[in-house]
């Protein structure tokens, strides 16, 4: 049972969100951004703003230390188009405003629980692909990359099982030696393309 204390901290959480989300996406019309879901220390991003800089980019990592290691990155290179900002994946999405719209989505070496038991907490899952796509901007991709072959060939199922994306045969749309690809021996990429409405 959810305690009254949990409850109260998921509020100020969403609040939280809403105040940091408001100014980038301050009115109306449809926004589109791309979005680092467990940015870390923001190594990825911060070069691919760099090389992007009309794109509206945000990183989003679930601990406060990498948060602010990557945010002192963005300030070094000056990247007035990058934010990062600590939050949950799942909730950042719910929070996000109306007019936002992600037109790419990077998950890049997430962690893979590899135990049986602990799968659950993968967040490359079905109602995960769901929420993603209920935000998306049409035409949005999705690029997964693990070093954990399992993993991506799970991802890969979930991907070209779930009615609102399709696997296509691309490249990332930018490449830069993060820190766990720097480590893996070996990895492998999978990219999906978000469906037409109704296909």
């Amino acid at each position: 049972m959810l305690t009254e204390r949990y409850l109260n901290i998921i509020q100020e959480r969403r609040e939280g969100l809403r105040r940091d989300l408001a100014p980038l996406f301050p009115g109306p019309e449809a926004r589109d951004f791309t979005l680092e879901v467990g940015c870390g220390h923001g190594h990825y991003l911060t070069d691919y703003a760099a090389a992007h800089p009309a794109e509206l980019c945000v990183g989003i990592d679930l601990l406060a230390d990498r948060i602010a290691r990557a945010q002192r990155k963005r300030d070094r290179a000056r990247a007035a188009n990058l934010h990062f900002l600590q939050a949950e994946a799942r909730l950042f999405l719910s929070e996000l405003p109306a007019a936002a719209r992600i037109g790419r989505l990077l998950l890049l070496f997430p962690d893979p629980w590899p135990k049986l038991r602990h799968h659950k907490h993968r967040i490359l899952q079905l109602d995960f692909l769901s929420a993603v796509a209920e935000r998306a901007a049409p035409g949005c991709r999705f690029y997964f990359r693990t070093d954990f072959a399992p993993y991506l060939e799970e991802g890969r199922a979930a991907l070209a099982g779930h009615p609102r994306w399709e696997v296509v045969e691309e490249p990332l749309p930018f490449e830069r030696e993060t820190v766990f690809q720097a480590r893996a021996p070996k990895f492998g990429s999978c990219v999906a393309r978000l469906r037409a409405a109704g296909h």
